[in-house]
C-alpha cells in the first residue's frame, strides 16, 4: 500500500529552513513518518522566488511531486475566493489557489499557517 499523500504548504519549508535543530520541524517529521509528500505548483513558484541554493533545491525536490494548476483547480479557486469575499475574509489569493489544489485532488495539507486556511470549508488541514 502506498503512503499516504500529504501537500507541503510553503510555510512548511520556511520553517526548516529557519530551525537550527531540523529535526523538530515538520518538514523533517512528515519525512520520517513516510508520508508522500506533494507541493503544488504555487508552493514551488513561492519557494524557488525566494531560493538561492539551486542545489539543494534539485536535492530536494528529487523526493517531492510537484503538481500542476488545472481548469478544475481554477473554478475551484473561484468558489473560495467569492465565498471569502462574501464574508469579508479574504486570504492571500496564492493561499486560495493552494486550497484549491488540495480539495480537487483530496489531499490533506500540511501548513503552519492554519488561521488563514481555516476559514476554507471542504479543505482537510493535516496535523504533524
Amino acid at each position: 500500500m502506498d503512503n499516504p499523500k500529504v501537500s507541503i504548504d510553503t510555510f512548511i519549508f520556511i520553517e526548516y529552513f529557519r530551525k537550527e535543530n531540523k529535526t523538530k520541524t515538520k518538514l523533517y517529521l512528515l519525512a520520517k513518518n513516510n508520508y508522500t509528500l506533494v507541493a503544488f505548483a504555487i508552493c514551488y513558484f513561492e519557494y524557488m522566488s525566494g531560493s538561492k541554493n539551486k542545489d539543494f533545491d534539485k536535492l530536494l525536490f528529487e523526493n517531492i511531486e510537484i503538481i500542476s494548476f488545472d481548469k478544475t483547480q481554477a473554478y475551484i479557486s473561484s468558489s473560495i475566493f467569492q465565498d471569502l469575499k462574501s464574508k469579508n475574509s479574504l486570504i492571500e489569493f496564492r493561499d486560495i489557489l493552494i486550497s484549491s489544489c488540495a480539495i480537487s485532488l483530496n489531499i490533506s495539507l500540511a501548513t503552519l499557517n492554519k488561521k488563514h486556511f481555516e476559514r476554507i470549508k471542504d479543505l482537510n488541514i493535516f496535523e504533524v
